[in-house]
């Protein structure tokens, strides 16, 4: 039998296809296709460099193989194989793993928070129906300036009408928009991910419309494109991605949502479903959103109306002039009394969106409030983690 070796992979199904692993990898071992986006054994170093960087902890999946899996083998899947079999008799191998290497993945899974579980309640999403050889056409229903013209902050409530195409997206999943063109080097552009900020139902219910929230960047080829449209106009879309990032079916479960900017997108998405689905009962839901100023964030004047039976807000600023800066970790902690009973609580979940900067602010905070609880922050998060309820999406 051969001796056993580590090979690095990409779960198909989680990965959200926004190619960051691709552009970090320093010796170009990741590549794609119309489908799946896969790693070349034969140039893969085990470097790590591409684990960080993975929004959805999708970069993050190893076996232990007899013989590696080939690009092709790869790219025909639409789920990770199982672990193989590989023999009793190699498990001693298996256990000898190079020290260095190992050290390297519990770094790197800790720098990528971990590979996310999709809440076991969660409906199944629909994965990759669209992909860039085969996308949908979707026209452009709206589009609305949501910060104050006198902002500096551009961001969009951009609403996509698929038409008669079905387009199947949950709450927490991503699409991709395709820029017309080319880039500097001829290729076409690759899709931009979004995160959809409407509920599964739609927009509005029962329309087959979609909406995202976009921000103007001053050098995004993609978000100038989209900030641009008008009503009428045509884009080309692919997906949906994402299969972990997902709200639990139960009405019961508890939501505690930490974001910032345009990590709004997929809590406004939550927000909604939950609003439609229990009516005027408690949402259970808690969020904390960071913005520089009540201008700048986005949907805070929709996000004034919504009841505090269905969700508790903590809207935090900046750059209020006169006023000392304040970030989503200082307003947790502030308000660490409601966080540590969701902390306390085994039917909460926990949702993290926005700029990477953000989490090690929040992972603090989280540590101070789980320490005068009597427990490991650490512990916390991986038990959370791997029961489906704890989830970061940052870029």
């Amino acid at each position: 039998m051969m001796e056993p070796l580590k090979q690095h992979l990409i779960d198909p199904e989680i990965c959200i296809r926004c190619y960051t692993c691709e552009m970090t990898c320093p010796i170009e071992a990741i590549e794609h296709d119309d489908n799946n986006v896969v790693v070349d054994a034969s140039k893969c170093d085990h470097c790590m460099a591409c684990i960080p960087v993975c929004p959805t902890g999708s970069i993050d999946e190893w076996r232990v193989v007899t013989k590696a899996y080939t690009l092709e083998d790869q790219y025909s899947w639409s789920e990770l194989p199982a672990q193989e079999d590989i023999g009793a008799s190699s498990e001693d191998t298996v256990e000898a793993l190079d020290d260095v290497v190992a050290a390297l993945l519990a770094e790197a899974h800790q720098g990528a928070g971990g590979r996310s579980r999709a809440p076991a309640t969660a409906a199944k999403p629909t994965v990759n129906l669209y992909n860039i050889a085969n996308p949908v056409e979707a026209t452009i229903q709206g589009n609305y300036r949501l910060t104050h013209e006198d902002s500096e902050t551009d961001v969009r409530h951009i609403i996509l009408n698929f038409g008669g195409k079905p387009f199947p997206v949950l709450e927490g999943q991503s699409l991709g928009i395709i820029t017309p063109g080319t880039d500097k080097n001829g290729k076409p552009h690759l899709p931009r991910l979004y995160s959809v900020s409407s509920p599964r139902d739609g927009e509005r219910p029962n329309y087959n419309n979609v909406s995202l929230t976009i921000k103007r960047e001053q050098d995004g080829i993609c978000s100038n494109f989209i900030c641009d449209l008008k009503q009428g106009d045509k884009v080309m879309v692919t997906g949906p991605f994402g299969a972990t990032f997902l709200l639990p079916e139960d009405p019961e479960a508890r939501i505690l949502m930490i974001c910032t900017g345009t990590g709004s997108a997929p809590m406004r998405a939550f927000t909604m479903r939950r609003q439609r689905t229990v009516g005027k009962k408690s949402g259970g839901m808690l969020m904390f959103f960071g913005a520089r100023t009540p201008e700048s964030l986005p949907y805070f004047g929709p996000l004034s109306k919504v009841p505090n039976e269905l969700l508790e807000k903590h809207l935090v600023f900046s750059r209020l002039p006169g006023m000392p800066r304040e970030y989503v970790q200082d307003r947790m902690l502030a308000e660490e009394k409601i966080v540590a009973n969701f902390l306390s609580d085994p039917n909460t979940y926990i949702y993290i969106c926005g700029l990477r900067g953000m989490e090690e602010g929040v992972e603090k905070s989280f540590s101070d409030i789980a320490e005068k609880l009597g427990q490991s922050w650490i512990n916390v998060r991986d038990t959370m983690r791997e029961a489906g309820r704890y989830h970061v999406e940052t870029y």
